[in-house]
């Protein structure tokens, strides 16, 4: 998570620099909800791909007792 926060600044920074050279000083709060946009976005993808990858690496995703097993697809 400490890299993906890393990352995640480098592009918030980067897209507010671009908004910012394309079209001036929009509005304070045009930035700033851009910011919360972009920085939330990606470090909620973060956080459950993490959450993810967890849950399959620690056998949580075997444990789950599965009601329609043996019932056939139909």
């Amino acid at each position: 998570m400490r890299w993906m926060f890393g990352v995640t600044l480098i592009v918030t920074v980067a897209a507010l620099g671009t908004f910012w050279w394309q079209n001036g000083m929009v509005s304070i709060h045009f930035f700033i909800a851009t910011a919360g946009a972009i920085f939330g976005a990606i470090m909620l993808t973060a956080a459950l791909m993490g959450l993810v990858f967890l849950s399959s690496g620690s056998g949580h995703d075997e444990a789950i007792d599965d009601p329609f097993a043996d019932e056939v697809d139909r």
